[in-house]
C-alpha cells in the first residue's frame, strides 16, 4: 500500500499544487473583505464563476470573429484574462455598493443573509443568459494550452512513478504565484496598502487620518473580485466544462482555506489553500486504497470540511492567527 502511495505522490503533488493555487487566490477575496469589513463574502464563488464564464464567452467571441486563428495562445490567454478581472472586478464593487454598503452599519448577520442572497441572483443570472445563448447551461470552452508533458520523476527512484501535467498548470501555477506575490506587495510596500491596512484595524481612526475609507473598501472589492474573476478563467482553462454551480463548493473550499491560515490574514489564505489543494488531491488518489475500497475519491471533498470543523473547534483564529496580528 505504502509504495502505491509513493508510486503515485509525484502526480498528487503537481495536480494538488494547481488546485491548491486556485484555491489560494479565492481564498484572497475572502479574506481581504473579511479584514476590512468583517464580513464573509459567500458571493465571492459566484463571482469566480462568473470569471470562467467571461474569459470562456470571450474566446467564444474571438473564434466566432475569426480573431483567435489569427493571434498567439498566449496573447488570447492574457486579453481573457484582464477582460474577465475588469469584468469582475466592476462587479464586485457593483454587489457591494447595491448590497453591502445600505447594510454597513446593519447587524452581521443581515449582511451575512444579503451575501448569500446575492450568491444565489448571480447563480441564476449567468446560467439564464447561458442558457438564452447556447441552450444548455453547462459550456464546454475552448482550450489554448493543452499539450501533455511528462516528468520523469521514476529516475528519482523506482519506487517512484512518472508524473504528467499539462501545459497549463504550469501556466495556472506561475500566474496564481504572480497574483499572490503582486498583491503582498501592494498590500505592504504601498501607500494604498498601508491605507487598506490602516482602515482593516480601525475604520473610524482611519478617517480621521483623511484616509477615505469609502474608496479603500471601493479598492478591497474591486482587487478580491478581480482576483477571483482570474481564478475563474485559470480553472475554465484546467478544466474545459463549467456551470454556474461551479463556484458553490469551491467558493467554500476557498473559505475554508481562508479560515485555516486565518481569515484576515493574507499569507495564511495562500497557506490554507495550498495545503487544502494538496490534502484533496492526496484523498482523491488514495482515499480507495487507505479504506480497502470502502471510500473512494468521490469523499474527498469531505477532508475539506473536516479541516473546516476542526479548525474551529480547536483553533478558530487559524494557524496564523496569533503570529501575524494585522488585518488585511
Amino acid at each position: 500500500m505504502i509504495l502505491n502511495i509513493l508510486h503515485s505522490l509525484p502526480q498528487v503533488l503537481i495536480d494538488g499544487l494547481a488546485l491548491g493555487a486556485i484555491y489560494a487566490v479565492v481564498a484572497l477575496g475572502y479574506t481581504m473583505v473579511y479584514g476590512i469589513l468583517e464580513l464573509i463574502n459567500f458571493a465571492h464563488g459566484e463571482i469566480f464563476m462568473t470569471g470562467a464564464f467571461v474569459g470562456t464567452g470571450v474566446l467564444f467571441l474571438f473564434q466566432s470573429t475569426g480573431w483567435l486563428s489569427g493571434m498567439p495562445g498566449w496573447v488570447a490567454y492574457v486579453l481573457i484574462l484582464a477582460i474577465a478581472m475588469l469584468f469582475t472586478g466592476l462587479l464586485g464593487v457593483g454587489i457591494e455598493r447595491i448590497a453591502y454598503k445600505p447594510l454597513r452599519k446593519a447587524p452581521k448577520l443581515i449582511s451575512l443573509i444579503s451575501a448569500i442572497g446575492v450568491s444565489f441572483v448571480v447563480q441564476d443570472l449567468v446560467r439564464f443568459i447561458s442558457e438564452l445563448r447556447t441552450g444548455n447551461y453547462i459550456i464546454s470552452g475552448i482550450t489554448l494550452f493543452d499539450k501533455n508533458v511528462t516528468i520523469g520523476t521514476s529516475s528519482l527512484g523506482s519506487w517512484l512513478g512518472d508524473a504528467s501535467l499539462k501545459t497549463n498548470t504550469i501556466i495556472i501555477i506561475v500566474v496564481a504565484v504572480l497574483l499572490m506575490i503582486s498583491l503582498d506587495f501592494f498590500i505592504n510596500r504601498t501607500k494604498w496598502g498601508v491605507a487598506m491596512r490602516a482602515v482593516a484595524q480601525d475604520r473610524e481612526t482611519a478617517s480621521l487620518m483623511s484616509i477615505n475609507v469609502n474608496k479603500i473598501i471601493i479598492l478591497t472589492f474591486f482587487i478580491g473580485s478581480a482576483l477571483g474573476g482570474a481564478t475563474g478563467v485559470l480553472f475554465a482553462q484546467q478544466y474545459g466544462t463549467i456551470d454556474p454551480f461551479i463556484g458553490y463548493i469551491l467558493g467554500l473550499k476557498a473559505f475554508t482555506a481562508a479560515v485555516l491560515g486565518g481569515i484576515g490574514n493574507i499569507r495564511g489564505a495562500m497557506f490554507g489553500g495550498l495545503v487544502i489543494g494538496l490534502l484533496e488531491m492526496f484523498a482523491s488518489s488514495n482515499l480507495g486504497l487507505l479504506t480497502n475500497g470502502s471510500f473512494g475519491s468521490e469523499y474527498k471533498d469531505v477532508f475539506a470540511f473536516m479541516i473546516l470543523i476542526i479548525v474551529l473547534i480547536f483553533k478558530p483564529e487559524g494557524l496564523f492567527g496569533k503570529a501575524v496580528k494585522e488585518k488585511v
